[in-house]
């Protein structure tokens, strides 16, 4: 079900970076222009917050212009460093964080913007719809969640478009 976008909503946005990033990569061997992703997410609406979730790693120093560069935007960062145990395993997700700033950053908007594929995020989906909100997701359909994108009340598929959402790696 689309909903109608207007000037006057207030719009938050909460970018999944690691799952767009990997998708982007995966998928077309390339970097998205989060710059451009986070003007389709507003669409000229009123935008009240914009987050992104990201997960620092041992590369410091390409990750921080990296950072820098999403704070130009107008980005708010959520910075976590990359877990690695004993084991060898490796551990860095937000899906705890997001999932609260989302919710409590709901009552001062009327849509949320998620920028992820994540399905994890379907039950935050339908809370967030349950109380009244519009709930669009943007990421790249083929490695979206099927019920993610069923949930919202929009999806929006970046691969429809990769000249605009993403920027080939030399």
């Amino acid at each position: 079900m689309k909903n109608l976008r207007h000037k006057a909503q207030r719009v938050a946005v909460f970018i999944d970076v690691q799952n767009l990033y990997y998708s982007a990569k995966n998928l077309f061997k390339s970097r998205v222009n989060f710059e451009e992703v986070l003007d389709e997410a507003i669409s000229k609406r009123q935008l009240i917050r914009a987050l992104a979730y990201v997960i620092r790693s041992k590369e410091v120093e390409k990750e921080e212009s990296f950072f820098e560069a999403l704070e130009n935007f107008g980005i708010e960062l959520k910075i976590k460093d990359l877990q690695v145990f004993s084991t060898g395993l490796k551990k860095g997700d937000w899906d705890v964080g997001l999932t609260t700033d989302a919710i409590s950053i709901s009552q001062s908007v009327d849509t949320i913007v998620l920028v992820t594929g994540d399905g994890d995020f379907v039950p935050l989906v339908e809370y967030l719809k349950s109380h009244g909100k519009q709930v669009e997701v943007l990421a790249f359909s083929k490695s979206a969640s099927l019920k993610l994108k069923e949930a919202a009340n929009e999806f929006i598929d970046l691969g429809e478009n990769p000249k605009k959402y993403l920027i080939k790696n030399h």
